[in-house]
């Protein structure tokens, strides 16, 4: 049984797929005529306030950037860019994509609370929301550094979470990643797939998502919906992700189906999310709605779906405040990730805060960050050639490689598994010194400069 689907007419290419009207088609196409690339998608998310042209000419490029990029760019239309394509640090924001994992932890607290319900459907409500939880943060604009094979990510002092990542391989790119706190645990194997379509990005999230609660032994696997960047090069950048997400608890049978609206023109729909908490004989038992980047809701609802009478929604996540005007559109935990607040003691050498480029970009220097970037591509390049030249394949430290093959709506997956071995190592190094560590209290900044990142 399906998630409730909102009148999708009313967004502007969906109404074009089922017959929009000629002076809808005109206009999508004059826009891009203006610019002079016919079939490249230039729309307004906001609406109403600038016309499509003025829109159209928009972006964090000068337009000699952008027209230069796009003769660079065009030949890749239809190909997976994850990480094939050199792009320049202008679009980058300081912070890795092991970091970016880490954001999902924001509110943890709807885990712990989802692990301590009784109730087996407000359970999925509150890890649902969880889920949906992060988008706020994902509609981010800037590209995230792609980490350099076996690159780590550490957290702590949040929710009582440890919270470790690493990159496992470089071809195809690959992370994976484990926290865990008193009430769950979480384990993800990530192996983002890109299709580039000109002036967007289609992102497909090939990965597995389990969470544990502690409690009671629940295990729930997520599969979320794919994310479309719009207007990379012409325009304004905005992201959208139209689709259903699925959270499944594989202990019993139920599920939470929602339907992310997709967004139409002058912004209908968009941030939208509606669906249903069902039994394991698909009836629904809770309704929810919201919005991502605001507030989830629930509500009891009958077999056909309707609020229940006597009954009213119920907020279950609102998004917390942010920065105002932040340069990078970072919320105040997007801060605390690439701080040391959130740092062990002592703290592996390969993690991401430490990254040379990552750090000039957060400090404005974006000659240095493309020069560091540079110098690391290579340094991986040259690795990878000493490693062959050895016969040698690269181990990740963290995470074992299993013989389990998963399929996802995006193509087969290759499981990853937290092997343990990072909750003794942090036990160990945090009462013995290591030349592998970096002590946090004694950094202004440290350029990698403790040994290959790769591990035999």
């Amino acid at each position: 049984m399906g998630s409730p689907k909102k009148n999708e007419s009313k967004g502007f290419f969906a109404a074009m797929t089922s017959g929009l009207s000629q002076f809808g088609y005109a206009m999508h196409r004059s826009v891009n005529g203006i610019l002079g690339y016919e079939g490249v998608e230039v729309i307004n998310p906001e609406g109403g306030k600038e016309d499509a042209e003025e829109e159209a000419q928009r972006g964090r490029w000068e337009q000699d950037e952008r027209e230069s990029y796009w003769k660079m760019m065009h030949k890749y239309i239809g190909s997976d860019v994850t990480s094939m394509v050199t792009l320049p640090v202008l679009i980058f924001e300081p912070m890795t994509m092991l970091q970016k994992m880490a954001e999902l932890m924001e509110y943890s607290y709807l885990l712990d609370q989802a692990d301590q319900c009784e109730d087996p459907y407000l359970r999925l409500v509150y890890a649902a929301s969880w889920a949906i939880s992060v988008y706020y943060a994902y509609q981010r604009t800037w590209k995230p550094f792609n980490p350099i094979l076996g690159e780590t990510y550490e957290m702590v002092n949040h929710g009582g979470i440890t919270f470790i990542s690493e990159q496992v391989s470089h071809h195809p790119p690959m992370s994976a990643g484990h926290a865990e706190n008193e009430h769950f645990t979480y384990n993800v194997t990530s192996k983002l797939k890109t299709k580039f379509l000109g002036n967007s990005l289609d992102v497909y999230p090939v990965g597995r998502t389990r969470v544990t609660l502690k409690r009671d032994g629940v295990v729930l696997d997520l599969v979320p919906p794919p994310t479309k960047v719009n207007n990379l090069i012409f325009g304004r950048t905005w992201v959208d992700s139209p689709g259903e997400m699925i959270m499944t608890n594989l202990t019993t049978g139920d599920k939470v189906v929602l339907y992310f609206q997709p967004c139409g023109w002058f912004g209908a729909g968009r941030y939208e999310v509606d669906g249903y908490v069902y039994n394991a004989d698909e009836e629904p038992k809770l309704l929810m709605t919201g919005k991502w980047n605001e507030s989830m809701s629930y509500q009891p609802c009958d077999m056909e779906g309707e609020p229940l009478q006597g009954t009213e929604l119920k907020e279950i996540w609102h998004v917390a405040d942010a920065p105002e005007n932040d340069k990078f559109q970072y919320t105040y935990f997007a801060h605390k990730i690439n701080s040391f607040d959130t740092a062990p003691k002592k703290l592996l050498a390969s993690d991401s805060r430490l990254r040379p480029d990552r750090f000039a970009l957060e400090k404005g220097d974006l000659s240095k960050a493309g020069a560091e970037k540079s110098c690391l591509e290579e340094r991986q390049r040259a690795e990878k050639r000493t490693r062959e030249a050895k016969g040698h394949q690269f181990t990740p430290r963290w995470f074992d490689l299993t013989d389990e093959v998963t399929a996802t709506p995006w193509g087969d997956l290759e499981i990853y598994c937290y092997n343990g071995k990072y909750t003794d190592h942090r036990a160990a190094v945090d009462s013995s010194d290591s030349v592998n560590e970096v002590d946090v209290a004694s950094i202004e900044f440290n350029p990698w400069q403790y040994g290959n990142l790769s591990t035999e």
